[in-house]
């Protein structure tokens, strides 16, 4: 898609007023599902923060890691909760290579992400193992419900709950801690808990100007950030026991499960990603 293209469909719903944050983060990722309104965003969020592009990627090449973990670990069916615009290394795409049987219900509130997931299923998925759901994921009696009503989820095995940048869209005012709380307890025994949130605390000096500017643009969108602290991401895990390295700089965190090209560029800098990851287990 050149500079002046815009994809082919508007789906119904759709901001076009407002830069949003699924379409900006699928355009760090070189995809195709955005306009201009959220490219001149991207634009202006590079020339604060230079690798922002680069961390959108170690964002995602975490996500490879801890869904290959998962599987690898006995957990083969996922629910991804802000699932965002399909691209390239989508949960059902790491969990297939590894186990063909695998399932996967993406949830997402924005209406580009749902239409582009449905088409993207529709050719590459398969309809008894994948689905994905047009939700709020504070609504989570809705989301829980819906998800089971698939029939892609078996509700008597452990599951692999994914919040991966998400939360930090959504504020404690908003209702994050208290969704996050539910769907712990709702998780069955043995579910793995997979989340990365963006954060200042512990970031360097010299990025903390850049990254607080883009904190501040972000607020002039349809998904204003708010970034937690290390202690308050860290609770959001509440009992659940931590897989090894607990929580950590997303380049630190177990980067012998998969091939990480990105994450390799950062690695000498962890604070530099800008985003905390952990992993885990309900018991």
């Amino acid at each position: 898609m050149t500079e002046n293209d815009e994809p082919a469909f508007a789906p119904q719903g759709i901001d076009l007023e407002r830069p949003n944050a699924a379409r900006i983060y699928d355009w760090f990722l070189g995809g195709d599902a955005n306009w201009a309104i959220d490219r001149e965003f991207g634009e202006k969020a590079l020339k604060a923060v230079p690798h922002g592009k680069l961390n959108a990627h170690v964002n995602r090449e975490f996500l490879g890691r801890a869904v290959t973990y998962a599987v690898r670990h006995g957990v083969t069916q996922f629910l991804d909760l802000g699932s965002g615009v399909p691209t390239v290394g989508n949960v059902h795409q790491v969990a297939d290579r590894l186990d063909p049987d695998s399932r996967c219900v993406y949830v997402d509130n924005e209406p580009v992400a749902v239409a582009h997931s449905r088409i993207l299923l529709e050719e590459n998925g398969d309809a008894s193992r994948h689905a994905v759901l047009n939700a709020d994921m504070r609504d989570v009696e809705r989301v829980w419900t819906e998800a089971f009503e698939t029939g892609v989820l078996d509700p008597a095995k452990p599951i692999g709950l994914l919040m991966v940048a998400v939360l930090h869209f959504v504020s404690p005012e908003d209702g994050g801690e208290a969704a996050v709380e539910r769907y712990r307890a709702l998780l069955p025994p043995g579910s793995l808990l997979i989340m990365s949130h963006g954060t200042t605390d512990g970031v360097p000096p010299e990025h903390l100007v850049q990254l607080e500017s883009v904190h501040e643009q972000y607020k002039q969108s349809s998904t204003p950030v708010t970034l937690r602290s290390r202690a308050e991401f860290t609770a959001l895990f509440g009992d659940f026991a931590l897989v090894d390295p607990g929580v950590v700089w997303l380049p630190q965190w177990r980067l012998d499960e998969a091939e990480s090209e990105a994450t390799a560029e950062v690695a000498h800098n962890p604070p530099a990603s800008f985003m905390l990851g952990g992993v885990a287990r309900k018991g």
